[in-house]
């Protein structure tokens, strides 16, 4: 799941695979539950599973299992894979990966669904995350030292941040993305690994350290030590 749905921009470069891309708030709003949400990161991973494999894996019971899996349907994020009756009927995604989180006509019901859907989201990886940080003695040594907790700090342009993104998302799904569809693909030993992608702007350009970043540096006239508030002249 992404919450930048450019594509990259560089000719001959590698392109990401195609993913589903939101662009309405009232679907965003059908994927903002955490059920739904478990539902299609179980799928993604796991393949086609019934209501009651999903519910086991999940901690829901089969029936709030398939009404949330029908609400997914019918916003077309899964489909049943076909055989099984009822419960025992196997579901699966329509498509792997999504997009969402920029908007060409400013819409503020999509910018508030978007970011209401980005932050369940990430706090569902970042529980994740701590569930590995507190049970990572438990795992051979190989993936600890595989596993990767790095922070990096550096001073770039908004074009160089986008593009940068853009690099390492397109490195990482051009180059294993089929494993999630394909088994065969998958080498012994390949297991599901979750990485965040993030960053953003510490402060904008000409701001204090500190300072609000949406405000603007010139809207105090108190802070222009030209100005004259009081209009003397």
């Amino acid at each position: 799941m992404s919450e930048n749905d450019a594509q990259p921009e560089q000719s001959g470069s590698p392109s990401l695979p195609d993913i589903r891309e939101i662009t309405d708030a009232r679907t965003l709003r059908a994927l903002s539950h955490p059920v739904r949400l478990a539902l299609i990161e179980e799928l993604t991973i796991g393949g086609a599973l019934t209501a009651t494999e999903l519910g086991e894996r999940i901690g829901e019971s089969p029936t709030t299992c398939s009404f949330h899996l029908r609400q997914l349907a019918k916003y077309g994020f899964v489909e049943e894979a076909g055989g099984g009756k009822g419960r025992a009927r196997p579901w699966r995604m329509t498509s792997i990966g999504m997009s969402f989180g920029e908007t060409r006509d400013n819409d503020p019901e999509y910018e508030i669904a978007s970011r209401a859907l980005a932050l369940m989201a990430r706090e569902r990886s970042f529980e994740r995350y701590r569930t590995w940080i507190e049970t990572q003695a438990s795992y051979p040594r190989q993936w600890r030292d595989a596993a990767g907790n790095n922070e990096a700090l550096f001073y770039v342009t908004a074009e160089e941040l986008k593009q940068l993104n853009l690099d390492m998302t397109t490195l990482a799904m051009t180059r294993y993305f089929d494993r999630l569809t394909d088994e065969s693909k998958r080498p012994p030993g390949a297991v599901p690994v979750e990485m965040l992608i993030m960053s953003w702007p510490l402060r904008l350009p000409g701001s204090d350290p500190g300072s609000d970043p949406e405000s603007d540096p010139g809207s105090d006239p108190e802070s222009d030590p030209g100005s004259d508030p009081g209009g003397a002249g």
